[in-house]
């Protein structure tokens, strides 16, 4: 089992910055890829970003591409994205999961197996 804590939301406006930090709990974070998703009010829970074990392979939805990046100090069993050039499209509940895995990142919400309890992340115009 995994806890998975996440911190860093707020309210920004548009085009400010965030950092959202996701701390875990195992000795073997590692060995695990890590995705961040995001759930705006009425939508269905979102792909927004992903990582592999190691950090060296990275994926990202179409719509913060050039503006959000994933990283991971697996010292600190630690996931953060940087969130850049916000929007007001951005806002939402934003998750860290993880699922065990030594090859590639996952894309899609049913592909992970442990989840944070979320973020609040709020872009004004």
């Amino acid at each position: 089992q995994v806890q998975l804590v996440e911190s860093g939301g707020g309210l920004v406006q548009a085009g400010g910055s965030l950092r959202l930090s996701c701390a875990a709990s195992g000795r073997t974070f590692s060995s695990y890829a890590m995705g961040w998703f995001r759930q705006a009010p009425g939508k269905d829970r979102e792909f927004v970003a992903a990582v592999n074990w190691s950090g060296g392979s990275t994926g990202y939805a179409d719509s913060v591409e050039g503006r959000f990046t994933i990283s991971r100090d697996n010292a600190k069993n630690t996931v953060y994205l940087q969130m850049n050039s916000l929007k007001p499209e951005d806002t939402a509940v934003y998750y860290c999961a993880a699922v065990r895995s030594d090859r590639r990142y996952y894309r899609e919400v049913y592909e992970y197996t442990y989840w944070g309890q979320g973020t609040q992340v709020t872009v004004s115009s």
